[in-house]
């Protein structure tokens, strides 16, 4: 079984963003914050947990029992009901949707801020990646 915390961050609406994703079970823990483009703070949500979704992959834990906690109260409803008439998050719902099918074991739940302080704190990094890289390219 593994527990994954995500979390994202934005500085602007939209801003630069960050992701930031905690992964923890039996042998694994795993921190990975990581810069996000100019998102919203809802778009970066979807994001974080569709980057969860291919680190999972690419590390063949499809197979595991996962729980996903995170404090995006909109991208749990929308990933609950499978659907979303937001453009602002369709493009990265479709994907996160060709992506869920191959874990059978997965529940995403949400959870209080104050219960996802780690996943927080990695994208609080991941956005100061993001701001580093925006500043370096000037």
């Amino acid at each position: 079984m593994i527990k994954a915390y995500i979390d994202a961050a934005t500085k602007g609406d939209p801003g630069p963003s960050g992701a930031g994703i905690l992964l923890v079970g039996q042998n694994l823990h795993k921190q990975i914050h990581q810069a996000l483009p100019v998102l919203n703070n809802h778009q970066a949500e979807f994001y974080a947990f569709y980057e969860l979704l291919n680190y999972l992959l690419e590390h063949n834990y499809f197979h595991e029992t996962i729980f996903v906690y995170s404090d995006s109260k909109i991208l749990v409803q929308t990933v609950d009901k499978n659907y979303t008439n937001n453009k602002n998050f369709q493009e990265i719902f479709q994907k996160i949707q060709t992506l869920l099918p191959k874990f059978p074991l997965l529940i995403l739940q949400w959870i209080p801020e104050n219960k996802n302080k780690g996943a927080d704190k990695l994208a609080r990094q991941g956005l100061q990646k993001a701001l580093r890289q925006k500043n370096n390219s000037k």
